[in-house]
């Protein structure tokens, strides 16, 4: 049954959040006065930053990712839509502008990192990652195997930090879309994500062999376990692209109040050394 003590210490995970936490360090502290000469500490910045890997930690280190992996796909469910959601969310405005482009404004890649980073790009990106993790052989590849599980939440966490690269980059290279743009991307992602969903609710049976032979630890069956973990999927996504729909459309109608329609959103200006 579950052990609520199990925590994941894996050096791979330890040290990748180790690492990630020293690099922003590195690039806010004694790196700052080459990349942004004059530049303020990036204080807001630095708590959404290391919010997002504690809460990187919580979601793939602590007692829930044995319960998602071995017991209820619903919990497995949300466990992903943390690495979709607030994650990625608090990750992109935890980094400055001088941070992004820096390592991104290279002549030699630009045309690859232009498609990757357009809205079709970073539609197609998330809609066929999030989408073919769901496949039931590749999914219960992830379940049975340690892995290939760190590897799809991983394309989980890179590809939600391109769905939401079109409304909330901090890069001046590669810009956010105007605020009509972010919501005709939302609206299109929804659009193009209905058949997962949909695949998900509506199965006549259940999609993945973990969950319907593991044992019952709540009062929900395997089928109502899935209907729950396709139902969270469809209204959490509905809520959340909602709320960045709402955001966008408040701030597109206070540019028209401000004289400037179709204002395009803009990372601050920086001048590397």
């Amino acid at each position: 049954m579950i052990d609520w003590r199990h925590w994941h210490n894996e050096p791979f995970l330890i040290a990748g959040l180790v690492l990630l936490g020293w690099l922003w360090a590195l690039a806010a502290g004694p790196f700052r006065a080459r990349l942004a000469p004059g530049a303020p500490f990036p204080r807001r910045e630095a708590w959404c930053f290391y919010s997002s890997l504690v809460l990187f930690y919580l979601t793939v280190g602590s007692p829930l990712d044995q319960i998602g992996e071995r017991f209820l796909f619903s919990v497995h469910m949300g466990q992903h839509q943390l690495l979709m959601y607030p994650i990625p969310v608090l990750f992109l405005c935890g980094v400055t502008t001088w941070m992004v482009d820096v390592p991104l404004d290279r002549r030699a890649l630009r045309g690859v990192l232009r498609l990757v980073f357009s809205p079709l790009g970073c539609g197609a990106a998330a809609t066929l990652v999030i989408g073919i993790w769901h496949a039931p052989t590749l999914y219960e590849w992830a379940l049975q195997d340690k892995v290939v599980h760190v590897l799809e939440h991983l394309c989980f966490f890179a590809a939600s930090v391109l769905f939401w690269w079109p409304m909330l980059s901090p890069s001046r290279v590669y810009p956010p879309l105007g605020y009509g743009g972010q919501m005709l991307f939302l609206f299109c992602l929804e659009v193009t994500m209905t058949p997962l969903f949909a695949y998900v609710t509506f199965s006549p049976n259940v999609l993945y062999p973990t969950y319907e032979f593991a044992p019952r630890i709540t009062s929900l069956s395997a089928e109502d376990d899935q209907l729950l973990a396709g139902v969270m999927m469809k209204l959490v996504s509905m809520v959340v692209s909602l709320i960045a729909f709402g955001v966008s459309f408040y701030r597109w109608s206070r540019t028209h109040e401000d004289g400037a329609p179709g204002k395009k959103p803009q990372a601050p200006a920086f001048k590397p050394h």
